[in-house]
């Protein structure tokens, strides 16, 4: 890793886990209007909504590797497009964790860190159609993650429901697009392992 790679993941780092995301597209917005939640129902939300602003501290480590790591200038430009849509749901989830009286991960460096060694290593020791491979099966976890918190969170929380509603459909879209590049389908192991990661972290993310 040269000098200018190190300099451009520290300021992908820096600008992740410190500065104000801003997001380029309006906040999604619930169709219905949002009910008064309970004490607990709020507790809950905000756990599940740091879990998924952990995600997507995670997102913007792994896309962040991954483009360092790309040795194609189309499949480069792919990849910071989808960051720069995942940046869009790092800004939701933190401006909803905000609304919910509640904070992001005491271990958001943890979780970056881990997520941009994968995403660097992925791309520089497979190639990038090992590192599409990545981005599909972690995209489809994703959605499942997501799929399952909108079953999860209170009923009353229609603006929470809203965020993930569109950050599900932007997973879908970048799977999609990264096996239309050319995407090699990782090995069973592979993706048990990945469950397994992310198991641990969406566990811990609940309540540290």
């Amino acid at each position: 890793m040269n000098i200018n790679t190190l300099i451009l993941a520290a300021d992908s780092a820096l600008r992740t886990l410190w500065a104000e995301p801003r997001a380029s597209r309006p906040r999604p917005q619930a169709a219905t209007t949002e009910l008064v939640m309970s004490d607990a129902e709020q507790r809950k939300a905000g756990a599940l909504m740091r879990v998924n602003h952990v995600g997507e501290v995670c997102a913007q480590a792994l896309y962040t590797g991954q483009t360092l790591a790309c040795k194609s200038t189309t499949l480069r430009a792919q990849l910071t497009q989808a960051s720069r849509e995942e940046t869009d749901h790092l800004a939701w989830t933190a401006q909803r964790l905000k609304e919910l009286n509640d904070r992001p991960s005491l271990l958001n460096p943890l979780w970056y860190a881990g997520a941009f060694v994968i995403g660097y290593a992925a791309g520089k020791l497979g190639g990038d159609r090992v590192s599409l491979g990545f981005v599909v099966e972690t995209e489809r976890q994703v959605e499942a993650h997501l799929q399952s918190h909108m079953d999860k969170l209170p009923a009353a929380d229609s603006a929470s429901r809203a965020i993930v509603a569109q950050m599900k459909a932007d997973e879908m879209a970048h799977a999609q697009m990264a096996q239309k590049a050319g995407a090699l389908a990782l090995p069973g192991p592979v993706k048990t392992l990945m469950q397994s990661a992310a198991k641990v972290m969406t566990t811990v993310a609940y309540r540290v």
